[in-house]
């Protein structure tokens, strides 16, 4: 069985008008949501084997609030900055496991939910997550098979 789940990393905080995007954090609003996201996951039995976060600020604070309440260590890959729905798909399959979890950002967040949902799950807001399960050991056919079962969870 492969299940991966997908976050998208919390609401960033814009204050800063010269501040890299890259170094961006939460504000307020995703300070709350990424931890009660993380419970709701964990309420639903989530508990991935591998955690991958992009390296920025925003996206790596949403990872430790997962892993803190999942119980797992945040794997940082540098190449989830910015990666497309194939670049995301491609780090979960290297990541030499079957039950995985990737913090990253849109719009390859929402094109990998809408291609794993076969369309279903057409934007991935701020915190939102989708889990996908398949009855196969096989990544390679992951994108080409509809999942057994998947679910897309928002903060609001």
């Amino acid at each position: 069985m492969i299940r991966l789940t997908i976050a998208r990393h919390a609401k960033s905080d814009w204050s800063d008008s010269v501040q890299a995007d890259h170094d961006r954090p939460l504000n307020a609003r995703g300070r709350h949501d990424a931890p009660l996201m993380a419970e709701r996951l964990s309420d639903a039995g989530v508990r991935p084997a591998v955690l991958l976060s992009s390296t920025a600020v925003r996206a790596r604070t949403t990872a430790e609030a997962f892993a803190e309440r999942l119980g797992v260590t945040v794997r940082l890959d540098p190449d989830l900055y910015g990666a497309s729905a194939d670049e995301l798909l491609a780090a979960a399959v290297a990541s030499g496991s079957h039950d995985v979890m990737v913090v990253a950002h849109d719009p390859g967040m929402t094109e990998l939910a809408a291609l794993l949902s076969r369309g279903r799950i057409d934007r991935m807001p701020t915190c939102a997550i989708a889990t996908f399960t398949w009855q196969t050991d096989d990544w390679a056919v992951v994108a080409a098979v509809d999942p057994v079962s998947w679910e897309h969870l928002v903060p609001h």
